[in-house]
């Protein structure tokens, strides 16, 4: 039985814990009403975000209908990356609303990496109100293969 040794790293811990409470707090059901307000438009409204990893980057999604790319603005800022987008409410003159239930205003979001990424190579591409984003995973945390040398006596 082989035993292996893991070095403890308490940032790692950290960065964890601090994912962990962002999402209790994104996905609880005690979120004040004003952070989500479809009918003030000075307050921030969540945008939802689909994440996933792959051997070779980290791919971000969000639904943004509608919008135009001068209207999102990306940043990526100490591990964090951060969209911020603003939809504006349809100018309508002499009309009765029925039901306005879309949510407009501004759009924030800051998202924690789980590992490194290459910042030079950060892609993203907004077509049919899907912004995508690729972030290609920083080469000292992509997976090495060792060649093994044979030497023969």
């Amino acid at each position: 039985m082989a035993n292996n040794v893991v070095r403890w790293d308490p940032v790692r811990e950290t960065l964890s814990l601090r994912d962990a409470m962002n999402r209790l707090f994104e996905d609880s059901f005690v979120t004040p009403s004003w952070f989500y307000s479809p009918d003030t438009n000075n307050r921030l409204n969540m945008l939802p975000v689909n994440m996933w990893e792959t051997a070779d980057e980290i791919l971000v999604q969000a639904v943004l209908p509608g919008l135009k790319t001068q209207d999102v603005e990306l940043q990526f800022h100490d591990g964090r990356l951060i969209i911020d987008a603003k939809l504006t409410p349809p100018q309508v003159e002499n009309a009765t609303w029925h039901y306005r239930e879309l949510a407009y205003g501004q759009y924030h979001r800051e998202i924690g990496l789980p590992i490194p990424v290459n910042t030079d190579k950060i892609q993203a591409t907004l077509e049919n109100g899907f912004l995508t984003l690729r972030l290609p995973k920083a080469e000292e945390v992509k997976p090495k293969k060792i060649q093994i040398q044979a030497l023969n006596k």
